[in-house]
């Protein structure tokens, strides 16, 4: 009888069995890149194709594409970028961060790099007070105009995304112009042309699309709060993020980071200084007129010191240029820029101490009377008015501690505290004077101090980060703000001219933390959650 012929069953095809057989077809992005360039030696028309072949149209505009699902983070269009156009040690126009996921999303992680967005409505070029920036009506790129820029660094606070970059050695500030030089004559920027999987390309977007989407064109809305990735509703972002969807958990890697802000010293000391200064003169140094004199008068001892400390401050806001000699044409911003407003009002306001300090030295004159009272009285408003037009610089910004009210309680409450103090030091027999100096240095502190609430917040955000870095890395500048602060008070019984010095390095070291808590928006950077 012939054998029974058995017919063996195929094995099925197990997941690792379709690993093994992918791997084996999968090649490294240098691997695909040798490939196409062994088939093409003459690489031009492969990288035209990752440039529009065109000029924008009417309503369009240059504009970079991230394939999310394509980026490596392998740094390579950082390192191009770098070298073509001959940046500093340290100084980078284009970067790369990672995004995780959280609670719904636990195992998500992306890759991201990002450089400037040439975003609608630009806060950098609104922010610059002499004009330093502008937007091609042609390409829509926005480009930094080196020859114009005085160093300020405004438009690094402006921009949400930290794009511009201070360079300390030309004092100026750069930035990304999306090798404008290089599209102009049909080459792609050296960001695109050197990312081996041609993850970025330029592409040209409609200007009305980049208001009805977020930052990465997703369909979902991304929590700015809880993410700490910026709010593009602030400058309308041009750059499109697209391929693979971000959950609303997404977040940035490194927004646990607990690392403290530059600490700005020079805008530190114009800050305290000058608001110092305006309230001994204004809150604490001018008297009322009197039967004897119609004309504001202030003790003398108190005006030449409020001049002294006032000016040093404003020294000190010039040390904070790079370029201060072109600082001249800070007019050209006031349309736009808080900063050109703050420099105007501070600008009317600087010659009043100085007018004051001369006219007891100055023979009279017709009408020496009104002109006294006129400056005398002009010293109050125009004060509180520089004084506002420091608190809207940084509310402007859009970060969460700057915001209006707080900025305001503690610029405006700086000028109280030291108009207290001018009071106390003309009137220092009276009992109600040490009270209102103490109640105002306590009020003020109380805000301070009462915003660490927020560290018991479970949830990230902006306000809980300000709050763990003030009682975490800066924890001993704070405790020595508020100890100075009621030393001061105690100082104050035995001599208030004691409590001046005391209260000026107390007032020094909160406006310290005022710019190192900050929790400033950024796109994700690190490769991994920092430990600090």
């Amino acid at each position: 009888m012939p054998a029974t012929l058995q017919r063996t069953q195929p094995s099925p095809v197990t997941l690792i069995d379709q690993l093994l057989a992918e791997q084996g077809s999968l090649q490294t992005p240098v691997a695909r890149f040798a490939e196409i360039h062994d088939r093409r030696p003459d690489l031009e028309e492969h990288y035209r194709q990752l440039i529009p072949l065109s000029k924008p149209g009417s309503g369009e505009q240059y504009a970079f594409e991230v394939s999310l699902d394509r980026c490596t983070g392998c740094k390579a269009c950082v390192s191009a970028c770098h070298s073509l156009n001959g940046l500093d040690e340290g100084e980078t126009w284009r970067d790369t961060g990672l995004l995780l996921g959280g609670d719904s999303a636990p195992a998500f992680q992306q890759t991201i790099t990002s450089a400037c967005h040439h975003c609608e409505d630009p806060g950098c070029m609104n922010g610059c007070p002499v004009g330093a920036y502008e937007k091609d009506s042609d390409t829509g790129i926005v480009r930094h105009l080196d020859d114009q820029c005085i160093g300020c660094s405004y438009c690094i606070l402006k921009c949400p995304y930290d794009v511009p970059k201070y360079s300390k050695k030309r004092g100026i500030v750069r930035k990304c112009d999306m090798c404008h030089q290089r599209l102009a004559i049909g080459e792609a920027p050296a960001c695109v042309q050197a990312c081996p999987t041609e993850a970025i390309r330029i592409v040209k977007v409609r200007s009305q699309e980049t208001e009805v989407r977020n930052l990465f064109n997703q369909q979902s809305t991304i929590s700015n709060q809880q993410s700490a990735i910026p709010d593009s509703s602030i400058t309308l972002p041009t750059t499109r993020y697209v391929g693979r969807a971000v959950p609303d958990s997404a977040h940035a890697a490194d927004r646990a980071a607990l690392v403290p802000q530059h600490a700005h010293w020079p805008l530190v000391f114009m800050l305290a200084f000058t608001q110092a200064g305006i309230g001994l003169l204004c809150g604490g140094g001018l008297h009322p007129p009197s039967q004897t004199s119609p004309i504001p008068q202030t003790p003398f001892q108190i005006l030449l010191l409020s001049t002294a400390i006032f000016n040093l401050g404003m020294i000190a806001a010039t040390l904070h240029l790079g370029q201060p000699l072109k600082a001249w044409r800070f007019f050209i911003g006031l349309k736009t820029s808080w900063l050109s407003r703050e420099i105007l009002a501070f600008s009317l306001f600087a010659p009043i101490p100085f007018v004051l300090v001369a006219l007891p030295f100055t023979p009279d004159f017709l009408f020496k009377d009104l002109f006294s009272s006129i400056t005398s009285y002009s010293a109050l408003p125009l004060g509180l008015l520089a004084v506002f037009t420091s608190v809207m610089i940084y509310h402007d910004t859009h970060r969460s501690l700057w915001r209006f009210r707080r900025s305001a309680l503690r610029f405006f409450g700086t000028v109280a505290v030291f108009s207290a103090l001018g009071m106390l030091i003309n009137d220092s027999s009276a009992a109600i004077s040490y009270g209102i100096f103490a109640v105002v240095i306590m009020w003020k502190l109380f805000f301070e101090i009462f915003f660490l609430r927020h560290v018991r917040t479970i949830e990230w955000s902006p306000d809980q980060h300000s709050a763990r870095l003030l009682i975490g890395p800066l924890r001993k500048i704070f405790i020595a703000r508020c100890a100075l602060a009621l030393t001061a008070i105690t100082a104050s019984i035995f001599n208030p001219w004691f409590a001046l010095p005391i209260l000026l390095v107390a007032e020094i070291l909160e406006r310290q933390l005022f710019f190192q808590s900050v929790q400033a928006p950024k796109m994700p950077g690190n490769f991994g959650p920092a430990t600090h």
